[in-house]
């Protein structure tokens, strides 16, 4: 487990008795609010402001209905899951991260209550009365369905299977109802039943009412199953569910949004759930819906975390300036000659993309400077100090051998990283004091993986030469992401003790005191470095973290803030970055990732993570549920940001007595306990869910 997390887990678990204190109150119902103006809403939909936008979303009713134990069945047609999958989809129906329906537009009937009186009261006369022609109308079944001489029935909980044409609820009425009398700019109809493809609304409606060509209503009906199939419910599914609306609530969650704009479409759920089904069952079970029948744009559920990040802006190039002690000194800069600088003069590079440039500086018969390498920061101009001071006296071979490692190491691939190697231990062998050739070992083998012969050969360039600060800066950046805390530290402070204008070491040592719980030193550090370059986004970072770790929430939103503006820009586009120059700041102890695209993600995916739980200690519930749902948006799969936005959806439940946001809280703890049910903080959550889930019921 990285470091990293390992702090965000500490302030969370601080956290966890005060949710379960919120959640444990979400058990009693809120009480009664006061009706809503229908008037004032009737052709308002509301508009989200989110993380990614705005999202216009209809006035919505829906009605949802479970039945697993009926009253005059044998216990051989009993039913297990109904009521939970119709509890699961109320709970993704009220959730500001999915449906985002009113609690109070939602009615339910479970079990002893969704009577055949109870169904026609809801569906004839309730529905009908509230939807209007801008509205947004869901109805969810979940149980029996029967066929009788050829008409196929709903069956509600007091069903006679002797007289099923009296006692069931007619589907045909049912396509009548939805079709003709329920008046919405959107209308769902959700069944799970073992006759459920029996329904065909569209078809009913043509024969019902040939006269009713309104294009602009819009019916998407999705079936459990095909009209001769059987709908299947298994333990296997979420702890047991109908394998239908199991996958119905993982696509109104965000699955279905296979664009990742944040909004499942009917389109998208019908193909999510047709696909997922077919394939769960091996093709025995084949969900229906009709084509052409729904706009397929018609909005489901928005998922604000699961939108795709927005493509950063290409990076601001930045400069270096060049200075020399002596006349006649030529400039490489990654391993190309830039020109000749003169005593008292400059030479400048513009243009160079942000990130690690190797650079050195010759002058005939005397020992290079450098190669050593120089961050370009975007929009920045940096100085280059060239010194020219010793007399060659390395023999000619050697610096060959070292001058074709650099060649490959410059071009960055692993297969030149290889040669490199090759050549760097050519050089070391042909000069055993050769510090560079062994530094440069170091880097080499770190950018391949092997940390083993990395840290060899650092230890090397060290031992050869004790004052060599490029190699034990290089070090102990490496040393932060295998651990080596209290080594990197060590390393570190020698060089800014003798170094004291190095805002690069300065900026590691501040993550290494920060990851060691040190966090006014690693403050002070931290604003060291940005003291010596206000541009270097990762000190910022690291200023954020010890400021939060510290308490002080207010003064490390602006520091997150600040970090989040310096590294708004596209990584992948900034050219070759040396592994612990970029991924060692970010302190996350991870060996491998995919590209720098990756790094970028991680990084402010961390930092919105950071100002959500800095928002959510200072009470402002809102700005917390936003900037998680922006982490989210960089990387979902992360548990802890699940269970940050479980925490603050909570506390606006208990601040608001909000049992939408109870329902966001429980799908964010749910979500955790999926991706990793081992964290230390799984009891906290299945507690919280386990009460949110008491509390929905309730309603």
């Amino acid at each position: 487990m990285n470091a990293q997390v390992t702090m965000i887990k500490t302030v969370f678990r601080l956290s966890a008795t005060v949710l379960m204190t919120a959640c444990l109150f979400a058990q009693q119902p809120p009480p009664p609010g006061k009706e809503r103006d229908l008037k004032y809403e009737k052709d308002e939909p509301v508009t989200i402001k989110t993380p990614t936008g705005e999202v216009s979303i209809p006035r919505s009713y829906a009605l949802v209905i479970g039945v697993a134990q009926y009253k005059n069945l044998p216990a051989s047609a009993q039913l297990e899951y109904p009521e939970r999958d119709a509890e699961s989809i109320y709970s993704i129906l009220i959730s500001p991260e999915g449906g985002n329906f009113k609690a109070e537009n939602v009615h339910k009937l479970i079990g002893p209550k969704a009577t055949l009186a109870n169904l026609r009261q809801e569906l004839e006369t309730w529905l009908p009365s509230v939807a209007r022609e801008t509205d947004r109308v869901v109805i969810y079944f979940a149980g029996h369905g029967f066929v009788n001489a050829g008409k196929a029935y709903l069956a509600p909980y007091d069903i006679e299977k002797d007289h099923v044409t009296t006692t069931g609820y007619p589907m045909d009425t049912l396509s009548t109802v939805v079709g003709t009398r329920i008046k919405a700019k959107w209308k769902v109809l959700l069944t799970d039943s073992c006759h459920s493809g029996s329904i065909n609304p569209e078809a009913d409606i043509a024969t019902i009412n040939s006269s009713l060509k309104n294009l602009e209503r819009s019916l998407f009906s999705l079936t459990a199953s095909r009209d001769r199939e059987r709908s299947y419910e298994s333990k296997d599914w979420g702890g047991g569910h109908g394998i239908f609306t199991y996958y119905v609530v993982k696509g109104l969650e965000g699955a279905a949004d296979e664009t990742r704009d944040g909004i499942v479409t009917a389109d998208e759920l019908a193909e999510y759930v047709h696909r997922e089904v077919r394939q769960a069952t091996k093709g025995a079970q084949n969900p229906t819906s009709e084509r052409g029948s729904f706009d397929p744009n018609m909005l489901l559920a928005f998922i604000p975390s699961n939108a795709a990040p927005g493509t950063p802006p290409a990076p601001k190039t930045g400069t270096l300036i060049f200075e020399a002690n002596t006349n006649g000194v030529e400039v490489f800069v990654d391993g190309k000659s830039i020109g000749v600088v003169n005593k008292g003069g400059n030479l400048r590079m513009p243009g160079l993309v942000p990130g690690v440039h190797t650079v050195k500086g010759v002058k005939m018969d005397y020992e290079p400077d450098g190669p050593r390498e120089e961050t370009v920061y975007p929009g920045q101009e940096s100085t280059v100090s060239v010194k020219i001071l010793i007399l060659r006296r390395r023999p000619k071979a050697a610096v060959d051998s070292f001058d074709k490692g650099m060649d490959e190491y410059n071009k960055g691939s692993a297969e030149h990283y290889k040669k490199a190697v090759a050549h760097f231990q050519a050089a070391l062998k042909q000069d055993a004091a050769y510090s560079q050739a062994a530094l440069y070992l170091g880097r080499t083998y770190n950018a391949l993986f092997d940390q083993d012969e990395a840290q060899k050969y650092y230890k090397r360039a060290i031992e050869i030469d004790p004052d060599y600060l490029e190699a034990r800066s290089t070090y102990g950046g490496m040393l932060l992401d295998i651990g080596g805390l209290d080594e990197s530290i060590r390393q570190l402070n020698a060089v800014v003790q003798r170094d004291t204008k190095n805002s690069l070491a300065f900026n590691l040592l501040g993550q290494a005191l920060c990851r060691k719980e040190l966090y006014t030193d690693a403050a002070e550090a931290s604003r060291k470095s940005i003291e010596l370059n206000p541009n270097g986004a990762e000190a910022h970072l690291w200023l954020a973290e010890s400021l939060r770790m510290n308490g002080k929430y207010q003064d490390s939103t602006v520091e997150y803030h600040e970090y989040l503006r310096l590294s708004n820009f596209d990584n992948k586009l900034a050219g070759k970055l040396n592994y612990y120059v970029l991924g060692y700041l970010t302190g996350f102890g991870k060996k491998k990732r995919a590209n720098l695209q990756d790094i970028w993600r991680e990084l402010r995916s961390e930092a919105y993570l950071g100002l959500s739980d800095c928002e959510r200690k200072l009470s402002h519930f809102d700005k917390a549920i936003e900037f998680g749902q922006m982490s989210l948006v960089y990387d979902p799969k992360d548990p802890y940001v699940h269970y940050a936005l479980g925490l603050a959806y909570g506390r606006k439940g208990q601040q608001n007595n909000s049992i939408e946001s109870f329902a966001a809280a429980r799908n964010h703890f749910r979500k955790m306990l999926e991706i990793n049910p081992s964290m230390d903080e799984a009891e906290f959550a299945k507690k919280n869910v386990a009460s949110i889930d008491a509390a929905l019921k309730s309603r």
